[in-house]
């Protein structure tokens, strides 16, 4: 298990372990995480699992593929940061990830 770390617009931190192998999005509704609502599941057609990665850890990640980015343009203000988390694989090579939750999503 590898713990992720969200950060809410407010400050509020949510710390949560999660399964090698499970998309970040899954484990943050498994658990509960404010602002990751995941409406479509997964299925990348909503953009209500936009994450913003903090800096530290965007080279760690592979980029995303065109599909991803298109999404994108649909979430509410995307930044160079920004990432569908339902398209984020859990690793433990992200072990300590931090990602933080858009305003819009609360």
């Amino acid at each position: 298990m590898a713990k992720i770390i969200f950060k809410a617009f407010d400050g509020t931190v949510t710390e949560v372990d999660g399964k090698e192998g499970l998309s970040i999005m899954q484990i943050a509704v498994n658990n509960g995480v404010p602002g990751i609502d995941a409406e479509c599941g997964g299925a990348m057609s909503c953009a209500t699992c936009h994450v913003y990665i903090e800096e530290d850890w965007v080279d760690r990640i592979a980029p995303p593929k065109d599909l991803e980015k298109d999404m994108l343009e649909f979430a509410v203000e995307p930044r160079d940061n920004s990432r569908l988390s339902c398209q984020i694989k859990m690793t433990e090579a992200l072990d300590g990830i931090v990602l933080y939750t858009p305003e819009s999503q609360y």
